[in-house]
């Protein structure tokens, strides 16, 4: 692989024009097609297999005008003080602003006048009215919101208080100033690390050329594969963090064989065929990482992962073909490692040619921070190894309360109208308002279908966490009955959940004596079978990702103890992240710091979804960290001499790149969306540990302990793994044909 990508380099290198345009040219296909592109809902959410779902496509087959999963807006209306909502006045506007929801849009379904569907508090200061679609809140067109808004609005102007919960409002996420100010942190990590702008610039401008690309062609392709809004920010986030990483190792590595004294297509060559080895490496971990959430059997989730997983294939592509190619552009602009540009102060007092000073060998290289780490780590171990262990074992310790769920709107910021809807249900009905469960019953085995309906409503209120239960609705068929039920507990608590697994565990004693079948669904009930469905498929993901990247690393390694320390600090790591998103979300722990107004459950998908992504990027860290030493052992350096010039080269770059990762991430926890904010923590605090504690800290330590043992591998293993040479051995071959082929010149 190494001789391969070695001369895709030189060529990219050489054919720098080529290269450029097709590259410009895919940029502007993807921005034509997007912008050409129909506007597509976003898409549809279902959970194949759950009881919920089960719940809603019989409702869509037997109670169709139902709308029992389309999109609900809860318009909550709040009279003066001193005033109530059933004075004349007050009465006649919420009435005149019930009829302009319903004939808003062609999408509305019904919208309950709160004095016929007795939705009035009882003091008299709060009534509400429920508004149902005919379409899902993701197929729900901007018109319909926008006249729900406006509705809204005119009725605020009679002196009610006037907000709107439910789903019809939501939209994209805002992440505000501090997204472009990670990128502006990785901005400046660049020109310290590289102290030059020019080769500062080249992983930023490929990274946003990938992501452009990348988003793009997600939204050139969403209406025809059904694709959501929500499905490109994971692209982008991931796609911008390895874009600009997988860049910085190649130019990295070029400026390191250009301090050597190689010629700068000759640099770009060996740049790409060794550091690139570790990009393609380490993308093939991040992508089995994405692609493998399909286990889950979530189809959001899983184009989720896919589109993910294509940025970042188009990353490594850049990677491997635009960054040589614009290495060719920026020419002697691009210091060797070591110098630094004029603008920045170099150039001064330096030899007068660097490559003569750099390969002469009398000149003892000074020791940068990451050798004299190293060598401290590789005289103490067994204490840093212990050090680290207690540390990341202490900050996961919170993991051990971890409660899951998804957030309602309880979970929003209290300056939206969602939260303020939310509160005013809650202060004048009772929380569970907020979340009522919708019981779906089958009545088509039963003798009596009525008297089946009224009994499984008798049994339902003897439950503990009942409020109220409405009476049956029955279809025309008499076939399928809807009872309403309304929990004391907010609609994330674990009295609520208990109260739907109550439900459906007394299903069987109610099939039994009516022959109905029974099934809770609603957003509440989706959402609890959703977590289940998460932790469910944690382990299986777990496995299937774990063992796919380890079998890969023996591979590029060529040990069983390097691959199994890497899985194993992995772990460690995330557990670790786990723990201080716990502290933080669920306890409070420094949550005005983060912007958390609103602690709650851990959203249901964080462990699966950080697994996946978390684990790629780790293993980034330590195929490129690992690969140096790899590569100086089979140069014949004993084991600590390895350790020690793996992070003489590596250590430095390494740490930039965790640094402009934990940036990237650490902006979307400026978020309005709390969703997004988890996210956005739990991957900067994973990296953060994974790059500085684990890969900084703990494989060093363990790879010191464990000598020439860590390179071990069976004979056998040994001849039946492909040599991919990651370390570049076969390109002194190439160096070698090349130097043959120079002197054969120069005879003639």
């Amino acid at each position: 692989m190494a001789t391969f990508l070695y001369k895709l380099g030189r060529l990219a290198f050489r054919r720098r024009h080529f290269v450029a345009l097709i590259w410009v040219a895919l940029l502007t296909l993807a921005g034509v097609g997007a912008a050409s592109a129909p506007t597509a809902a976003s898409s549809s959410f279902s959970i194949p297999g759950t009881e919920a779902q089960k719940a809603f496509d019989l409702l869509d087959e037997r109670v169709p005008e139902a709308s029992a999963d389309g999109a609900s807006a809860r318009v909550v209306f709040k009279a003066p003080d001193g005033e109530k909502v059933t004075d004349p006045a007050n009465k006649a506007e919420v009435q005149k602003t019930v009829a302009a929801l319903k004939s808003g849009s062609d999408e509305v379904a019904s919208a309950a006048d709160p004095f016929q569907a007795k939705t009035v508090s009882k003091d008299g200061s709060t009534a509400y009215s429920s508004v149902s679609y005919k379409v899902t809140s993701m197929e729900l067109t901007d018109e319909s919101r926008d006249a729900l808004e406006k509705t809204t609005d005119d009725a605020r102007d009679s002196g009610l208080t006037v907000e709107v919960g439910g789903d019809a409002l939501q939209a994209m996420p805002e992440t505000g100033a501090t997204e472009i100010i990670g990128i502006a942190v990785a901005a400046v990590v660049l020109v310290i690390t590289f102290g030059s702008l020019v080769a500062a610039g080249l992983p930023l401008l490929t990274a946003l050329i990938g992501v452009g690309i990348g988003v793009s062609s997600i939204t050139a392709l969403a209406n025809a594969l059904d694709l959501g809004t929500t499905t490109s920010t994971l692209a982008m986030m991931i796609g911008l963090a390895v874009g600009i990483d997988y860049a910085l190792f190649i130019v990295s590595r070029y400026r390191g064989e250009l301090a050597d004294g190689r010629d700068r297509e000759e640099a770009a060559g060996r740049a790409v065929g060794t550091a690139g080895s570790a990009v393609v490496f380490a993308g093939l971990t991040v992508v089995i990482a994405l692609v493998g959430l399909a286990v889950v059997n979530i189809p959001m989730l899983t184009k989720m992962g896919f589109a993910a997983a294509g940025t970042v294939v188009i990353a490594v592509l850049i990677a491997l073909t635009l960054i040589p190619a614009l290495l060719g552009y920026a020419g002697k602009k691009v210091k060797p490692t070591g110098e630094k540009s004029k603008l920045l102060g170099g150039g001064k007092n330096k030899a007068a040619d660097p490559e003569k000073a750099a390969a002469d060998p009398t000149k003892e290289p000074k020791a940068n921070l990451g050798t004299r780490w190293a060598r401290f780590v590789t005289r103490r171990p067994l204490a840093v190894l212990l050090v680290g262990i207690i540390g990341l074992g202490a900050a996961a310790l919170p993991v051990s309360s971890l409660e899951l769920g998804l957030p309602d709107d309880g979970a929003q910021p209290t300056s939206t109208t969602q939260r303020k809807a939310y509160d005013l249900v809650s202060d004048g009905f009772g929380p569970g308002f907020n979340g009522p469960l919708m019981t779906v019953a089958d009545l088509k085995g039963a003798d009596d279908p009525k008297a089946a309906a009224q009994q499984i409503s008798q049994k339902i209120s003897g439950l503990d966490d009942v409020l109220t239960v409405a009476p049956p609705m029955i279809n025309k068929a008499g076939d399928t009955a809807i009872i309403s039920v309304v929990p004391s507990s907010k609609p994330s608590g674990t009295e609520t959940e208990g109260l739907v697994h109550s439900i459906r565990d007394a299903g069987g004693e109610i099939k039994s004596d009516t022959g109905a079948d029974v099934m809770v669904t609603g957003t509440t009930a989706m959402n609890i079978d959703v977590s289940q469905k998460l932790n469910d498929a944690l382990l299986p993901y777990l496995a299937l990702v774990v063992g796919l990247a380890f079998l890969l690393l023996i591979v590029v390694f060529r040990s069983i103890l390097v691959p199994l320390k890497a899985a194993l600090g992995f772990l460690l790591s995330v557990l670790a992240a786990l723990g201080a998103v716990v502290a933080v979300f669920q306890w409070g722990w420094l949550g005005s710091l983060f912007g958390v107004e609103q602690t709650g459950p851990i959203m249901s998908m964080m462990p699966i979804f950080m697994v996946g992504v978390v684990f790629g990027l780790a293993m980034d860290y330590e195929v490129f960290l690992v690969t140096r030493m790899r590569e100086a052992y089979v140069h014949g350096e004993r084991p600590g001499e390895a350790i020690v010039t793996g992070f003489r080269h590596g250590a430095r770059v390494v740490s930039a790149a965790a640094v402009i990762m934990i940036a990237v991430f650490a902006g979307f926890i400026g978020s309005s969306e709390q969703m997004v904010k988890m996210i956005g923590f739990g991957l900067a605090i994973a990296v953060f540990f994974d790059a500085f504690i684990v890969r900084m800290a703990l494989v060093p330590a363990v790879l010191a302990l464990l000598g020439r043992k860590a390179w071990w591998l069976p004979r056998w293993l040994d001849r039946a793994l492909p040599n991919v040479d990651v370390e570049g051995e076969g390109l002194r071959d190439v160096a070698d044909k090349a130097a043959d082929g120079d002197r054969e010149l120069a005879r003639v």
